[in-house]
């Protein structure tokens, strides 16, 4: 398992996914109409301008959201592993929630955590 492995994912990768699109062409029919263009199917006419500029706040909000929710996924094979390793892990993960309330603390002083 070497880099010779990592190239023959990638080859797969791309040759199944280029699969998975040709057959797609190939099988289901082409059709376009007017409802397939508009920004949302729920079964109801669209009123007014449907093409409208949301606030970034939204998106900062969401970056976050997903920056905390993403360092749980670093919390459960630390504590799998941190009776085993003792202090190290402990210090290890002090420095990483430093780190995290630092960037906590960045954030909510820039106002990124300010709904509107």
């Amino acid at each position: 398992m070497g880099p010779s492995s990592l190239v023959v994912l990638i080859i797969a990768a791309i040759a199944f996914s280029g699969i998975a699109i040709l057959i797609s062409k190939f099988v289901l029919k082409a059709t376009t109409n007017k409802q397939k263009g508009e920004p949302y199917e729920c079964g109801i006419a669209t009123q007014g301008k449907t093409w409208t500029q949301l606030n970034v706040g939204y998106y900062l909000f969401a970056l976050i959201f997903l920056i905390f929710d993403v360092e749980l996924v670093f919390l459960y094979p630390w504590a799998v592993v941190a009776k085993n390793m003792g202090w190290v892990a402990f210090i290890e993960i002090v420095v990483f929630f430093f780190i995290l309330f630092m960037g906590f603390l960045y954030a909510h002083k820039k106002g990124a955590l300010k709904w509107m």
